[in-house]
């Protein structure tokens, strides 16, 4: 499911930015600098690249889909799975649990079905499922940072730009028709600089934090049923206490709040 709010949001701020510069009387063309663009962009991207090892830019990159198209956060459709799970395992036994485990698609839940087959006490199986939540976070988290560090390099980056734009129209003092050009890039420069860092950058790494916490919480709802199948708990009670990993629904249209009890 896209993410529209992203999307809005970007063209709602680089809309503000072009707006305030046609109602200031700008040209809008004055904003569309290659050479400033590749300054930024090729030297926040080499900067990133020293500070992060492969693996986890690789995953930054690729994480940066979740933008856009968000995975799925705890949802019903995985508390009723985890209830009929449940219900399985209470009339044939947890090894009722192998053949579930063998057509389970996500492999986190793959492998704690299994696991249960196994006969893995419950508090065994918490730990072992928690210490991959706990790789799962950290690597995740990491990717986030490489945007993080982005953002913070980008404007310093734009600041080299408009140094090297001033160089630039130092060079050409004795030819007025040049000078425009330089301080053009040079103030560009710093405009992409801080704009890619507060309009894209480091909202992707906030946002890509929210959802790796969102990922966490699934698989916390996912271990606790699965203990909970485990210590051979009632379903309906299961599913009830999972659904309180479920965000809250949206208040009805016209509803008031409730008014307050005078004292």
């Amino acid at each position: 499911m896209t993410d529209y709010i992203t999307v809005l949001g970007l063209a709602v701020g680089v809309a503000a930015i072009v707006g305030g510069q046609v109602l200031e009387g700008g040209n809008l063309a004055s904003l569309v600098q290659l050479a400033a663009l590749v300054i930024v962009l090729g030297g926040t991207a080499g900067a990133v690249m020293v500070q992060s090892p492969l693996p986890v830019f690789k995953d930054a990159l690729r994480l940066a889909r979740w933008v856009v198209k968000p995975p799925p956060g705890p949802g019903l459709e995985t508390i009723r799975q985890i209830g009929m799970w449940s219900q399985v395992s209470r009339r044939e036994g947890t090894l009722a649990l192998e053949n579930h485990a063998y057509t389970a698609k996500d492999p986190f839940i793959k492998k704690g079905l299994q696991l249960l087959a196994d006969g893995v006490p419950p508090d065994q199986l918490r730990g072992a499922l928690g210490v991959e939540i706990a790789a799962f976070e950290a690597r995740h988290r990491a990717a986030a940072r490489v945007w993080e560090a982005a953002g913070g390099y980008s404007p310093t980056i734009g600041i080299i730009g408009a140094v090297l734009g001033l160089i630039h129209v130092m060079e050409h003092l004795s030819d007025p028709g040049k000078l425009g050009a330089g301080i053009a890039v040079a103030f560009v420069a710093t405009i992409y600089g801080v704009g890619l860092a507060n309009l894209v950058f480091l909202p992707i790494a906030g946002k890509l934090k929210g959802l790796v916490a969102g990922q966490v919480a699934v698989k916390e709802m996912i271990i606790d049923g699965l203990c909970g199948i485990g210590h051979g708990e009632n379903p309906r009670l299961i599913e009830s206490r999972l659904s309180g990993y479920l965000p809250p629904p949206p208040a009805p249209k016209g509803a008031r709040p409730a008014a307050k009890a005078k004292k």
